[in-house]
């Protein structure tokens, strides 16, 4: 039985529609006031699901402010089981873009041992595990397999951090979110060539501009990030993630067109 089936039903209904929605507050970011004011945006605003730093108290602070599933990161596999214990349902090794400003890089066979050692100690959660951008594309893609025969349930994608727009508006957002939509098609094309069904999550510098065309290059969803917890207040924050959530909307109705 796949281990996504322990998930919470309305989050494997949105795994199987390809319309999962996560809102990142960062994997070194243990601001409480943050994590509580993205939670109850996230909730409000109609994300499946709220990614946080690996600590306890935070997660507690999460579940108290939002009926949402709880996702927890981090580089450290022995930091998870306290934070499943206090209610998370997602362990997720990555995202790494805050550690790339200071020289800090994964290479391949560092994130499958951090793989094989978190299911080691996690065997039941389901875990999610993201592939450096900092590999070539036909590398992302030979590493997705291998971390899905290690025991990965679910692939995130990264690199909207070091991309560099040069344009001002929706091409400066297309710019930005060409890193992560490129690793996903690479990664969604290799999956189907070998017939791995395992989920691609899209993340790191998307927009609600962008959000359609990484479901469209074969993401199950998306992961946003600081186009919301940069943001200055919860009203700010709902409005951000009711946005983004058309984008869902928006493309369901253009792949139903493309269909006809």
């Amino acid at each position: 039985m796949s281990r996504l089936q322990n998930l919470p039903y309305e989050l494997q209904k949105s795994f199987s529609n390809h319309s999962v929605f996560k809102v990142i507050t960062g994997l070194n970011n243990f601001d409480q006031n943050l994590v509580e004011q993205v939670a109850r945006s996230a909730a409000l605003g109609g994300a499946d699901l709220i990614d946080i730093a690996c600590c306890p108290e935070l997660v507690k602070a999460a579940i108290e402010c939002s009926d949402l599933p709880v996702c927890v990161s981090s580089v450290e596999p022995e930091r998870f089981p306290e934070a499943i214990e206090a209610g998370a349902t997602i362990a997720e090794i990555g995202n790494f873009d805050s550690f790339y400003p200071q020289g800090r890089l994964f290479s391949a066979k560092e994130v499958i041992d951090l793989t094989i050692q978190t299911r080691k100690i996690l065997p039941d959660i389901v875990l999610s595990v993201t592939v450096p951008h900092t590999l070539t594309f036909d590398k992302q893609s030979e590493l997705a397999l291998d971390l899905i025969e290690v025991g990965a349930d679910v692939i995130q994608t990264e690199g909207g951090t070091s991309s560099i727009p040069r344009k001002p508006g929706v091409l400066g957002l297309i710019e930005k979110a060409a890193p992560t939509l490129a690793s996903v098609y690479s990664i969604s094309h290799s999956f189907s060539e070998s017939g791995c069904k395992a989920p691609i999550l899209c993340a790191s510098g998307l927009s609600d501009i962008t959000v359609p065309m990484a479901l469209s290059s074969g993401a199950s969803g998306v992961g946003i990030g600081s186009a919301v917890n940069r943001l200055n207040n919860e009203l700010e924050m709902i409005a951000m993630i009711k946005t983004i959530r058309r984008a869902f909307v928006y493309s369901e109705s253009l792949l139903k067109g493309a269909a006809k």
